[in-house]
């Protein structure tokens, strides 16, 4: 899922709560040209520079494009080249690929797949795939129907459906070659992440954290879908695939069954830590690296304890799913913190000593740069305006927590930043080798928190709390920033009216892409953050711009205008159009956002003429 407020929390009363935004430099700062030193992607992009053939451009989740002709000198001159509806509403998250002179798009539910012919001037269909996909998880899915992309192997596009199954469709005509069910939607189950495809497997995660199910990350065989390992993210290390060669850094994730000693009882049962977001690999080390989700439910006095492993970044071996390192990012998560944004590999120095490292940009507002082979946290410091922890702990990893912001039935907890967007949701930031920066969409959100009691059901919502959100201090909703991992600091800074809710893309030619929740799509200078372009496109943008060279040897970009999401379902004023009333109640925290966007759904490609 996304944000995640299921039905029984749709129509939280928003009210106002104030926080003072992070200070920095705002754009036009200096040059960034040796930020970080000699750092570089650790996984260079498979195949050609001119597709884009996986979720985050490649293993890395860099989101980085070796593209140069579009430059910092020549974007003012981008037009749309052409445009194609998907004919779907609702939240288009997620990026097409391109393979092959062809571009895959995935829609929303009902996730219906299009391969477009590049090659060919109109750019038609080759073929449309319409897969079966019940209709009940639509009702199920907590915040909107997302989906976050598909991955592409061996003549094949895999992608999940909201109903629980992920679908492998032959590349070239459209055929389903299998289908496998790994979710039970009847239990609040659902798939929105984007696959991998990892030495002939597909790694899959489940969502459905406010739905009190239990989450787990899955491997299914290519040619035949069937499910080579699944591993669960909390419970008993049998369950856990931990075995002997488990090495967590710190002492006190070391033990034996922790994911079912952390919890009261048989809560873990229903602890959520579900994995809806992005996964990254490392063939080096053999490892592949996501985040886990929220501990359910939201009420913290029902779970004592640190609930391991919510809201953690863990590493697994690629061939068994053995859980080789685990670091919880916010132990004993009250605030609804996922753990589940990119961890972004790349080899950089710190501290003057050249590090494995993955970066990773948390929920609770916190970057860590991490080493990938161990799970050290070599920095962690905060990237958007931060009051529920004063710190982390380096000798422990673990936040020092402020006892004003702690949660508790019978009181209400006032003004905590970030709110529960996070300083930064599931929308994925880029790391670019020239700069040595990374790009990221931020939220300036805060937020009141009460808990109250709640019982699970199946299939129901299993929250326990109310969280009112606002626009943090400052008045406004988002930034992007560039930020130095090497040291933890942020560059400079473009304040946004709203939260970005956008993927990023920075390519060689020195230029970063983003979009925004009010309908522009925009180019910045990469080294200066110095606006360059900017084009509306309508519906507010969620998705993840990416780049690719058509067969006429042109640069092109593509972005996915369609707002929705958590952001565009439940957080903004009412912005869908299409009925004459909507079913589900709207949050106030963007009451302005409506007069700016509708709801969408638009593929745009641009091209310098």
């Amino acid at each position: 899922m996304t944000r995640r407020r299921s039905a029984a929390a749709l129509a939280l009363a928003l009210i106002v709560a104030g926080c003072a935004p992070d200070s920095g430099k705002g754009a036009g700062g200096p040059p960034a040209a040796t930020v970080g030193g000699n750092a570089r992607i650790a996984v260079p992009r498979p195949g050609p520079p001119g597709e884009w053939p996986m979720p985050g451009g490649d293993y890395s989740n860099s989101r980085y494009s070796e593209l140069a002709d579009i430059t910092a000198a020549n974007a003012t001159k981008l037009q749309v080249a052409w445009a194609m509806s998907t004919g779907v509403l609702r939240g288009h998250e997620g990026q097409p690929l391109v393979i092959d002179n062809t571009m895959y798009l995935v829609t929303p539910f009902p996730n219906v797949a299009y391969a477009v012919d590049l090659a060919t001037p109109g750019q038609p269909l080759k073929w449309r795939f319409r897969p079966e996909n019940a209709q009940a998880a639509a009702g199920r899915a907590c915040c909107d129907v997302v989906n976050r992309g598909a991955a592409y192997a061996d003549g094949t596009i895999f992608y999940n459906l909201l109903d629980g199954h992920t679908v492998a469709v032959d590349a070239k005509t459209g055929e389903q070659k299998w289908r496998t069910r790994m979710g039970d939607v009847s239990l609040g189950e659902t798939i929105t992440m984007a696959p991998i495809v990892v030495k002939g497997k597909v790694i899959v995660g489940s969502s459905g954290g406010e739905m009190g199910v239990r989450g787990w990350l899955g491997a299914l065989d290519v040619k035949t879908g069937k499910v080579l390992w699944r591993a669960y993210n909390v419970g008993p290390d049998k369950d856990m695939l931990i075995d002997s060669s488990f090495r967590p850094f710190y002492a006190h994730d070391k033990g034996a069954n922790l994911g079912v000693t952390s919890w009261v009882g048989d809560s873990w049962k229903r602890g959520g830590g579900v994995s809806w977001g992005w996964v990254s690999y490392d063939p080096a080390l053999n490892l592949v690296y996501y985040g886990t989700s929220n501990p359910g439910p939201w009420n913290e006095g029902m779970r004592p304890g640190d609930n391991k492993w919510t809201c953690a970044i863990l590493a697994r071996d690629a061939d068994t799913g053995a859980l080789k390192w685990v670091f919880q990012v916010t132990p004993h998560d009250m605030w609804d913190y996922d753990g589940v944004n990119e961890n972004i590999l790349v080899d950089l120095e710190v501290n003057g000593a050249a590090r494995k490292a993955l970066v990773h940009f948390d929920r609770n507002g916190f970057a860590y740069t991490i080493d990938r082979a161990t799970g050290e946290v070599l920095v962690a410091e905060p990237f958007v305006h931060v009051n529920w922890a004063r710190g982390i702990d380096m000798k422990t990893g673990r936040p020092i927590l402020n006892p004003d912001k702690l949660t508790g039935e019978g009181k209400l907890v006032k003004e905590i930043c970030p709110s529960l967007e996070g300083g930064k949701n599931q929308q994925p930031a880029a790391f670019s080798p020239q700069t040595g920066l990374f790009y990221v969409p931020t939220v300036n959100l805060c937020m009141d928190f009460k808990v109250r009691p709640v019982s699970y059901i199946p299939g129901t919502p299993y929250i326990g709390a109310d969280a009112p959100e606002r626009l943090g201090a400052g008045g406004f909703g988002g930034e992007f920033i560039a930020w130095d991992a090497s040291n933890g600091k942020k560059l400079w800074g473009i304040k946004e009216p709203f939260p970005l809710w956008s993927g990023v893309l920075v390519t060689a030619g020195g230029v970063a892409f983003y979009g925004t929740l009010d309908g522009w799509f925009k180019a910045v200078d990469a080294r200066t953050g110095a606006p360059l372009w900017k084009f509306k496109v309508g519906s507010g943008v969620v998705g993840n711009p990416i780049t690719y060279r058509g067969p006429d040897g042109k640069q092109y970009v593509a972005v996915y205008a369609g707002i929705g999401g958590d952001m565009g379902l439940l957080i903004a004023g009412d912005v869908a159009a299409n009925l004459p009333y909507d079913v589900r109640e709207r949050g106030t925290t963007l009451p302005d956002l409506a007069k700016w966007t509708s709801w969408g759904g638009e593929l745009f490609v641009f091209a310098i003429p």
